[in-house]
């Protein structure tokens, strides 16, 4: 049996990250092989774009492409094999992630994410995508105050704004496969909306 594919999504800051972890165990308490990645990232050319994307600056055409091109490497040697033998796989963003961060923050046109997205994964979406919506502001301090920050996280207010914006509609337009999380509560009141939102899903 297939596996099933599920998105973690949200503004830098928001805590995605921190709960991936407790929905993988929850999983894993069902009875079910999970495998966690991230993107970009999840195999050596991946990680080897990351690397290039959060340092160097570059036009936001290149960064785009670059993406896609660590996400054609993931989908094909990670996460679809990972799928057929029925694994279940957590992934820190997809393909939602760069329709806010190039498209709602860049301006990259959503006409050309949307033919990158048709060639590398026609086939594929996730099957649930959990967003962690919180207020740029908030997201800012958090960051801020955990570690060195990179050439995103060090992006304005407003492009942080325009990300969010992206991502609300992102959900509003594919609602059968998101839920929104309040990520402006504390983290165990966000870790219980994660977990019931994915024992919710699972047992529809």
């Amino acid at each position: 049996m297939r596996g099933r594919f599920i998105t973690f999504e949200g503004i830098d800051g928001a805590g995605k990250s921190t709960h991936l972890t407790a929905a993988a165990q929850l999983l894993e308490s069902y009875g079910h092989a999970v495998l966690v990645t991230r993107e970009p990232g999840g195999t050596p050319v991946g990680e080897g774009v990351r690397t290039l994307l959060l340092e160097a600056p570059m036009d936001a055409c290149t960064e785009t492409l670059l993406l896609f091109a660590a996400r054609a490497e993931h989908v094909r040697r990670l996460i679809v094999p990972a799928l057929e033998m029925g694994r279940w796989v957590l992934c820190d963003r997809f393909t939602d992630a760069t329709y806010a961060y190039q498209g709602g923050g860049r301006g990259v046109p959503e006409a050309a994410i949307a033919a990158l997205e048709r060639w590398v994964h026609p086939d594929l979406q996730p099957d649930l995508t959990l967003l962690f919506d919180l207020e740029p502001a908030v997201a800012a301090t958090r960051v801020g105050g955990a570690r060195t920050i990179d050439r995103f996280e060090a992006e304005q207010l407003e492009f942080f704004a325009r990300v969010r914006s992206a991502y609300r509609a992102r959900a509003q337009a594919h609602a059968e496969r998101f839920v929104v999380i309040d990520a402006g509560a504390n983290i165990e009141t966000v870790r219980r909306q994660v977990l019931e939102a994915v024992r919710a899903w699972i047992s529809q």
